[in-house]
């Protein structure tokens, strides 16, 4: 299994794209989040995807930096599904806010015969907090994160060999979520910038992380694998140069900092 990053920026970030992924295995993919716009399409294409190789997707939250790259990547499959005259069928999970928005956005802005499209191949489920399904055949369970801003949710996926991913969503870790990602294998956690500069990106005002705190998570939770994400894009030059050595002071795993569409091997 591989995680491929489409997006690794925040909601503001003009560099890089926001932040999105996409997990793949046993020939099936699973797309977290769209980012802001249709960036998406040129992201998957530069990845080697195609929106008709997608399978699952999860929206962790209304945010439009994570939703409204899920527009266009439905409406390629429609028009490519119609094309081609071959349905694609596609669950979408997410909590019932955004499972609503998202359903009312597409029935508004989707031509009527992609509407028909997708109410006869794309399926709308709605998870609760700790409820578990089928993704890319793994166990995986859907999470309230108790963010502090809109409602959000992060997901755990058992993995071969009872090794488990987790994903935060792009809040900080809440200790209510502490079964989840204690002891993960992989985990992904948002890092708005350097501890180190955090007077300057002020991410304690917007809810967000720095290096050092996401780190120090990782750490006192035993995590194995830490990737960091959603994060400023101003030092993206050196951002993987400057944030491992920040993080690896207090992060003892490995430590990853990908850079858009780069593969992290699971």
């Amino acid at each position: 299994m591989k995680i491929t990053m489409l997006g690794t920026g925040n909601a503001m970030v003009t560099e890089c794209y926001n932040t999105c992924f996409i997990i793949s295995g046993g020939g099936r993919n699973f797309l977290v989040d769209g980012g802001g716009g249709n960036m998406i399409l040129r992201r998957l294409k530069s990845a080697g995807y195609d929106c008709m190789d997608i399978d699952e997707i999860f929206i962790t939250h209304k945010h439009i930096d994570h939703l409204l790259g899920i527009i266009w990547v439905v409406r390629k499959i429609c028009q490519s599904g119609m094309q081609k005259k071959q349905g694609k069928d596609v669950n979408v999970y997410g909590h019932a806010e955004v499972v609503r928005l998202l359903k009312e956005m597409l029935r508004e802005l989707l031509w009527e015969n992609q509407w028909n499209f997708v109410k006869r191949h794309i399926h709308f489920i709605v998870v609760e907090d700790g409820e578990r399904r089928k993704v890319l055949d793994h166990s995986t369970t859907f999470f309230d994160i108790h963010s502090t801003k809109d409602r959000q949710f992060g997901f755990c996926m058992e993995l071969d060999h009872g090794r488990k991913l987790t994903c935060c969503g792009d809040e900080p870790y809440n200790p209510r979520v502490r079964a989840y990602v204690e002891n993960s294998d992989w985990l992904l956690h948002e890092a708005f910038c350097l501890h180190s500069q955090a007077d300057i990106f002020a991410p304690y005002e917007k809810h967000h992380s720095t290096v050092k705190d996401a780190c120090e998570i990782a750490e006192s939770l035993g995590v194995r694998n830490l990737i960091l994400y959603h994060t400023e894009d101003r030092t993206l030059p050196e951002r993987r140069r400057l944030y491992t050595e920040e993080g690896s002071r207090y992060f003892h795993g490995r430590l990853y900092v990908p850079e858009d569409l780069e593969t992290v091997l699971l």
